[in-house]
């Protein structure tokens, strides 16, 4: 179960909540690896095992409570968290949990978000692209960052399926024959580092200093922009504002998914290696996969521990 005595976290892992995902929109409730998404359990344990993984932090799919009807949100999203939680507490060594928030009512995502960890004991939360067209960095969703901070834990972004308008002038043309260039290929990775662009323009790591912010697949490509992103924001005639600087600062990313040696050591050029985390993006990825390449790291031994294990326990408080 350990890697060269190393505890291996991963916190990039996914699973459905059968009531939450039948509520998903029809298209988004099929996926070649629904069984073992809706899969919480024996199967999921053994696949940990042979990879040599101890733990996992669990997180619902996509696109979890950001697409609910306002109306039965709130307390399907509580439900959902309190089976987590009940899991979680069977198998107290191997799971952890970030909470599902139900972003359609930001006030009660942060109420949500307490609950799960101050009660439940979680160590943050997901949140899945934008809630019903609107991007995370508007106003009324801050009260999520602001209970975030108090709480000291992060928000982890992760990716959902790209705006309807989005995906129809961007991708229409090949999705059917190449689906995936919607979603993992790049639709996902556009959205996603979207959502964090424009979470550093609005400004609210000024108002929240300590607030953290998780990305995953190695930073939806913004550590191989950071350079020009930060020079172009720095061009006369702009607010002053160092995006560089913002994000080394306030952002985490994970492997998850994205098993890459050179954009590994982009990343650790522009973020260092106290800020990158191993993760798998399970079921979606195999276990396997991951463990093999981050085995074949020619890193050093230290800063592969703070990549399995380290800065996980850390940022978690694992």
């Amino acid at each position: 179960m350990v890697y060269n005595s190393t505890r291996v976290i991963t916190l990039e892992e996914h699973y459905w909540d059968a009531e939450m995902s039948s509520h998903f929109p029809l298209g988004e409730r099929v996926s070649h690896v629904k069984n073992l998404l809706l899969e919480v359990g024996e199967v999921r344990l053994k696949a940990m095992d042979e990879a040599g993984i101890d733990v996992q932090v669990l997180s619902h799919g996509a696109p979890s409570s950001q697409k609910l009807d306002p109306a039965i949100a709130v307390d399907l999203t509580k439900r959902t968290n309190d089976r987590l939680a009940t899991f979680c507490s069977r198998h107290s060594k191997r799971f952890f949990g970030f909470a599902a928030i139900p972003t359609t009512e930001p006030d009660a995502a942060a109420r949500e978000l307490e609950r799960c960890v101050k009660d439940l004991g979680f160590k943050g939360a997901m949140v899945h692209g934008l809630t019903h067209g609107h991007f995370l960095d508007e106003k009324q969703f801050w009260p999520i960052f602001e209970m975030a901070e108090k709480l000291d834990v992060p928000i982890y972004l992760h990716p959902s399926v790209p705006d309807a308008e989005v995906s129809k002038r961007y991708y229409d043309d090949y999705g059917q024959e190449f689906p995936t260039v919607i979603r993992p290929a790049w639709g996902f990775t556009v959205e996603t580092a979207t959502v964090a662009i424009r979470l550093i323009l609005s400004r609210v790591f000024e108002k929240h200093k300590n607030l953290k912010i998780i990305l995953g697949h190695l930073g939806e490509a913004l550590p191989y922009l950071m350079w020009r992103i930060n020079q172009s924001l720095a061009r006369p005639g702009q607010k002053s504002l160092n995006f560089q600087e913002v994000f080394c600062r306030h952002f985490y990313v994970t492997t998850s998914g994205n098993f890459s040696t050179p954009a590994l050591l982009c990343a650790i050029q522009e973020l260092g290696i106290d800020n990158i985390m191993f993760s798998v993006d399970y079921p979606y990825v195999t276990n396997s996969e991951g463990v093999d390449w981050v085995k074949s790291l020619q890193i050093n031994p230290q800063d592969k521990v703070k990549l399995l294990s380290g800065n996980a326990a850390q940022l978690l408080r694992l």
